[in-house]
């Protein structure tokens, strides 16, 4: 599946995601959105946002970005943080 039809992730996250290698769905959920999101940081992608890791975790479970638990946004920056 294309990133652009995924839930929350459009043309501009789907370019983003291009410049670090993942072009489909299943690369996304290979990856994990903590680990995309670091390649995106080490890529220095403008305008990148923790909005973005929430996109990208909401893309993989079907939610809306805006709805991404609390806990589970802890659970991700712990994990971007290496804890």
């Amino acid at each position: 599946m294309r990133i652009g039809d995924l839930r929350n992730l459009g043309p501009k996250i789907e370019e983003w995601l291009g410049r670090v290698g993942v072009h489909d769905a299943e690369r996304l959920a290979e990856l994990g959105p903590v680990e995309v999101y670091r390649r995106l940081q080490d890529a220095a992608v403008p305008g990148l946002s923790l909005n973005a890791l929430w996109a990208m975790e909401g893309a993989l479970t079907d939610t809306d970005w805006r709805l991404v638990p609390a806990g589970r946004k802890q659970e991700l920056l712990a994990e971007l943080a290496g804890e």
